[in-house]
């Protein structure tokens, strides 16, 4: 599963990545103070910027292993699948079919294709444009 990241690109996977710190601060998954969540901030922002300088996928795949539980990199991996397959417009159920991935799944990121902070969509109008 972890070579699928190679496929992903690092612009794409910083923009995933961003989605997920995002949620993580905003869900509060954690008890904060101000303070905490002040610096919780500023390490987010130097996440984003360690990303940008890595120069290829597999220093991408590299820093991932690193930094994620291979849970998580698949999670991350499943995610992105998933939401290629939305853009195909493929069924909940095909798409759990052929990822494995909970229907439940399926529908947080179909919301954030459509609702969440433009990322997914992002990131996939630049990996097409950089296929064609």
């Amino acid at each position: 599963m972890h070579n699928n990241l190679l496929h992903c690109g690092l612009n794409q996977f910083i923009l995933c990545t961003n989605v997920l710190t995002h949620y993580y601060i905003s869900t509060n998954m954690k008890q904060h103070n101000q303070q905490q969540k002040k610096a919780l901030k500023a390490a987010a922002e130097s996440l984003y910027q360690a990303f940008l300088t890595l120069e290829n996928p597999v220093e991408v795949r590299q820093f991932l292993l690193d930094l994620c539980t291979p849970s998580e990199v698949e999670a991350i991996v499943d995610r992105w699948w998933t939401a290629s397959l939305l853009k195909e417009e493929r069924s909940y159920r095909e798409i759990s079919e052929i990822t494995g991935v909970s229907v439940t799944t399926i529908g947080r990121v179909a919301r954030f294709l459509t609702m969440g902070e433009g990322g997914y969509r992002l990131a996939m109008r630049r990996e097409k444009a950089g296929k064609t």
